[in-house]
């Protein structure tokens, strides 16, 4: 059973993300050593002891629709009720509106937790912080004043709807609609799909945010709106007035997430309501909905991150507490010595067996690779609130240079993790009672929804490089050599060769960064995007060997040393594959290029 590591979370925040650093400035308010650790201490407890159990009752039961009502798999609506009683909700809400505005960095540390111990149920919540998040940047005061406070508490939840039939991620093809209504309300029409937590049992209201098109709207992405939509149209005094006129008409059937409801939307058919159409009302300007969105998904996305660190970390518990029961086979011992470890079968525990650890030990690195990235952008995106000028615009671009990566390299180390832990599982891993099936089916949403991983490679190349002239990204290159300078100082011998892989790493972020940069100059958009999903890994590698040899520092200023051994088995076994990644981003163009007539 997974067991929240607590202890790690803290470390990663502290002494790489960050946030002791912070703390020791005073740029993050009345926030307190000891605050961070009671906070994290009983996020791990609440994580471990009631989420956990529920996990796979969600998966083997899941969300169901029983004659027009979504209902919650058993034990989960109290687990619900659980998680809001105990504030989780509006950690990071708003205090005007009853929440704790506690830095986003704490935010992120428990969503791992959360979402090791079951990611379908986290999902609703996550929602419902993003759609506080958008409201709060873009909403009118009156709409803040009517639903905030009920979302921050968690009495209501909020959704976010963006896909339709014939608009996955282009959203420029979208055709729901709003028609502007004489009392300043709107009604909306169309259907949603793949809306999570689109209806469910949990809550007494459901807000949805929802984008549509206006009759007069510019064609594209330029005459999106963005609306507020609830499930129950809301009185004046704040209680709950009759059904709105949208509804959910099916449930998906899923590879995994079952306990989640993914549910298709019906707006405006005239089912409830005296007449057609779901009433909404604009949030932001009109025409300019998809900017507002973004505030929602932009949160999602590093959300989404945390779901790939957070099944990583539950797939590695998992495969190594297996790996010290199963036994099987004599495994050598290290340095040529005779057969190791025998027990009482005659046979090793597989975690004795060289393939094994390799194992194990690459799904350590990656795992904690991966969460101090999502760490680092979430505290980027704390120093951007809390800084003022040319500062404030730095950690922006920090913050958003590093979203693509946090969200697709972690979702990609999510999948790599899981599969791993089944294949130290063995047949048992591909047998459904173990859990160890579920992860891997859990986290392969997460390489595709809030923008597939291919489009945050995009937006890294296309969007992200290119902050301040290519001086964000450069800054951020000599920022990470400044930790394998460090390496090379310390003069430890248990590093190895950690310092000279580390350089080469950066050296081949470097270049690979310096000609996607000239090439977009020089106009040639296809060969740059050619190779932006090679370089997004590359960056993600990099990242990860830097992290953990700033990990293996500070540990060892605390006079330990364990870090070191996974900060060296990372850079002599993981980040050697930038070389080869650098290669495909610089010369792989060509070659795609001439295989297009293989797809003709």
């Amino acid at each position: 059973m997974y067991k929240a590591p607590v202890e790690e979370i803290a470390f990663t925040l502290r002494h790489v993300a960050g946030l002791s650093a912070a703390l020791s400035a005073g740029r993050l308010g009345d926030l307190s050593e000891d605050l961070v650790d009671a906070i994290l201490s009983e996020a791990g407890r609440f994580a471990s002891e009631e989420m956990a159990p529920l996990g796979p009752i969600g998966d083997t039961q899941g969300a169901r629709l029983i004659e027009g009502r979504v209902i919650s798999p058993d034990g989960w609506v109290d687990l619900y009720k659980a998680w809001c009683a105990g504030g989780w909700n509006g950690l990071t809400g708003p205090e005007a509106f009853g929440g704790q505005g506690l830095p986003h960095m704490l935010n992120v540390a428990t969503l791992e937790m959360w979402n090791s111990a079951s990611v379908g149920f986290t999902l609703g919540p996550t929602l419902t912080i993003g759609a506080i998040e958008a409201l709060m940047a873009h909403g009118s005061r009156s709409l803040q004043e009517r639903y905030v406070e009920k979302l921050v508490s968690g009495e209501w939840t909020g959704t976010m709807n963006l896909t339709e039939p014939q608009a996955g991620s282009d959203l420029g093809a979208l055709k729901t609609r709003a028609e502007r209504q004489p009392d300043g309300t709107y009604r909306i029409f169309g259907q949603k799909i793949y809306i999570t937590w689109g209806d469910h049992d949990a809550a007494d209201n459901i807000i949805h945010l929802v984008l549509a098109r206006l009759p007069d709207a510019p064609a594209g992405t330029r005459g999106i709106s963005l609306f507020l939509v609830p499930k129950f149209l809301v009185n004046d005094d704040g209680s709950l007035g009759p059904r709105n006129d949208l509804f959910c008409h099916s449930l998906e059937h899923k590879l995994g997430i079952h306990g989640s409801p993914t549910c298709t939307m019906i707006y405006g058919d005239g089912r409830f309501g005296e007449e057609p159409g779901a009433i909404g009302w604009l949030v932001g300007e009109e025409n300019k909905g998809l900017a507002c969105m973004f505030t929602m998904m932009n949160n999602a996305r590093l959300a989404v991150g945390m779901q790939g660190v957070a099944t990583a970390e539950a797939a590695t518990q998992k495969a190594i507490a297996y790996a010290r029961e199963r036994t099987q086979g004599r495994a050598p011992a290290w340095g040529g010595a005779a057969a190791s470890g025998p027990g009482a079968s005659g046979m090793s525990p597989i975690i004795k067996h060289p393939d094994v650890v390799r194992m194990l030990v690459t799904m350590k690195a990656l795992t904690q690779g991966v969460r101090a990235i999502c760490y680092a952008c979430a505290h980027a995106i704390d120093l951007s609130h809390r800084a003022e000028g040319d500062e404030a615009r730095h950690f922006q671009e920090r913050a958003a240079l590093l979203t693509p990566i946090a969200k697709a390299f972690a979702t990609d180390v999510g999948v790599d993790v899981a599969s791993l832990g089944i294949q130290v599982h063995g047949g048992m891993g591909f047998i459904e009672e173990t859990g160890a099936a579920r992860l891997l089916r859990d986290a392969r949403i997460a390489p595709i929804y809030e923008g597939t991983n291919g489009i945050q490679a995009i937006d890294l190349v296309v969007r992200k490089l290119p902050l301040s002239t290519g001086t964000q990204v450069r800054g951020f290159i000599t920022e990470l050599r400044e930790v394998a300078a460090a390496v090379a100082a310390s003069n430890r011998e248990g590093f190895g060769e950690t310092a000279a892989r580390l350089t080469a790493s950066l050296d081949d972020l470097e270049a690979a960064t310096d000609w996607l940069l000239t090439r977009q100059a020089e106009g040639a958009l296809a060969e740059a995007l050619s190779g932006a999903t090679p370089y997004l890994r590359l960056f993600g590698l990099a990242l990860t060997g830097a992290y953990l040899a700033k990990g293996a520092l500070a540990e060892t200023a605390h006079g330990q040393d364990q870090r070191i051994a996974l900060c060296r088995f990372a850079a002599e076994n993981l980040i050697v594959e930038t070389a080869t990644l650098k290669d495909r981003v610089i010369h792989g163009a060509a070659s795609l290029a001439a295989a297009r007539v293989l797809l003709a």
